[in-house]
């Protein structure tokens, strides 16, 4: 009996997870049509609420904003749009933070996590999951003396948390596993191991 609910403990619960995560995600995003007029709302329009419109309205939003700033008159609009918010004075620190990180984490040709890394933390003989965000930069290189990489170690089962640390390349392994696996492999606490690289499908 044990056996078998133990089965049926996990067939159901990554789908009562993941049903869970996408419910939380589509009602966080309906809550952009509050942005909308009352009068313009679904509910005053029909008589009745559509689960789901928020997240079709903000991903459509989302979706024209870039295909807006694709072209010249786009990026005009865009700089003039920067150039108001730098020069308020709180938001400017916010603003230009944030899309520096942005930026730097989802540019099409950047190098940030888009690599798994083995390094030794918190001390030496003890390995961890970590992903390359680029090399030391401004005063910071100028103390460092020989070739250093800038790492994220994610802490488990939470990956959003985690440390920063600068660490000699000659310390740091380069996975042959891909971002996903190694973020699987972290979240799960080891228990779901990446597939070895000969075992991959092409």
């Amino acid at each position: 009996m044990k056996k078998y609910l133990i089965t049926g403990l996990l067939i159901w619960i990554p789908l009562a997870i993941t049903i869970w995560v996408l419910d939380l995600i589509v009602s966080t995003m309906d809550q952009s049509l509050l942005l909308l007029p009352p009068q313009y709302q679904p509910q005053a329009l029909l008589g009745y609420k559509i689960p789901g419109l928020g997240a079709l309205l903000t991903v459509l939003v989302v979706f024209l904003t870039g295909v807006l700033a694709s072209n010249i008159l786009g990026q005009r609009l865009l700089l003039l749009w920067e150039s108001i918010l730098g020069r308020i004075p709180v938001v400017k620190s916010i603003y230009s933070g944030v899309k520096q990180v942005s930026d730097t984490l989802f540019a099409p040709g950047g190098q940030a996590f888009r690599k798994a890394l083995l390094v030794q933390y918190p001390r030496q003989g003890s390995w961890t999951i970590a992903f390359l965000t680029g090399q030391p930069g401004g005063d910071v290189a100028n103390h460092l003396r020989g070739e250093y990489l800038s790492v994220y170690v994610p802490t488990t089962p939470n990956p959003t948390s985690g440390f920063f640390l600068m660490m000699p390349k000659a310390e740091i392994v380069e996975l042959d596993m891909s971002v996903d696996e190694a973020l699987k492999y972290v979240i799960s606490m080891g228990v779901v191991p990446p597939e070895m690289p000969g075992a991959r499908k092409p």
